[in-house]
């Protein structure tokens, strides 16, 4: 085990708690910001084992996860619009602590691989992930017109 399968091995143990509580526990706007914190777990932990396992196609499912996981919570958050009214999901702390993770993750695993098309691949998986994030959450929160049935 190198240092790169135990950080992932870290982060997924925390993230996947956090994951499994929240949907596990509390109202439907708990359970659907879980469900976008998936993602948000999910992508670093698949980062760390590319490099960690010299597996080039783990960035690969970590760039397809970064795309469509937002997608996926932006969907749930339409088709649950009416259960979704009544509470606001809150969760600004979590979501920028998510986005710094991806970040931080991204920058560790860009610096190991060094200037090459992977690197580019790899700043592109980040910037989907953490903007995808962000945008999700932000429309859970209600910040986006119509998205919560507002």
């Amino acid at each position: 085990m190198n240092g790169w399968i135990l950080a992932a091995t870290v982060v997924m143990a925390g993230g996947g708690a956090a994951v499994v509580w929240g949907v596990s526990s509390g109202p439907l706007t708990r359970r659907v910001v879980a469900q976008n914190l998936t993602t948000s777990v999910a992508c670093p932990t698949l980062l760390l084992l590319a490099q960690g396992y010299q597996r080039p196609a783990y960035v690969d499912l970590a760039l397809l996860m970064a795309l469509l996981g937002p997608v996926g919570t932006l969907v749930f958050a339409r088709l649950l619009a009416g259960e979704l009214a009544g509470g606001r999901a809150s969760a600004w702390g979590l979501t920028w602590a998510a986005a710094a993770l991806g970040a931080v993750v991204v920058v560790a695993v860009c610096v190991a691989a060094g200037p090459s098309r992977a690197m580019v691949k790899l700043l592109v998986t980040g910037a989907l992930l953490i903007g995808g994030n962000l945008i999700a959450s932000r429309a859970l929160s209600g910040g986006f017109e119509g998205v919560r049935g507002d």
